[in-house]
């Protein structure tokens, strides 16, 4: 799991907040409200992040629309997996991790944790 450069994370945002199958077009419409930028270079950018596996196309007559192929926390979660096993020692980097928290979300983790077990159930 890598992170994405600039232009691969606006596009990725695009995909997950629609969560729809988009056109380039329908992507650099959006992104020519914040920036200038050329449908070729969007064309790309998508190219590239479905030849990773970020995303898969789907044939639109004589184009291409794309769908992200994990979620937004899909995607999160795997790179927070990836920092975890660079350590070498994961227990203390979760410890690290979790004493940087706030109140609030350490009670999301341990909701999230009693859910999980839950479901193991």
């Amino acid at each position: 799991m890598k992170q994405f450069g600039q232009l691969e994370a606006a596009d990725m945002e695009r995909l997950w907040d629609w969560d729809l199958p988009a056109s380039v077009r329908m992507v650099l419409e959006d992104l020519e409200r914040e920036r200038d930028i050329a449908y070729t270079t969007v064309m790309t950018v998508l190219d590239n992040l479905h030849s990773k596996g970020f995303v898969r196309r789907e044939k639109d007559g004589r184009a291409y629309r794309y769908i992200a192929t994990m979620t937004r926390e899909q995607h999160t979660a795997g790179l927070l997996e990836e920092v975890l096993s660079a350590s070498s020692d994961r227990e203390l980097a979760l410890l690290h991790f979790v004493g940087q928290m706030s109140t609030e979300e350490i009670t999301e983790l341990r909701a999230a944790l009693a859910n999980l077990d839950e479901g193991d159930r």
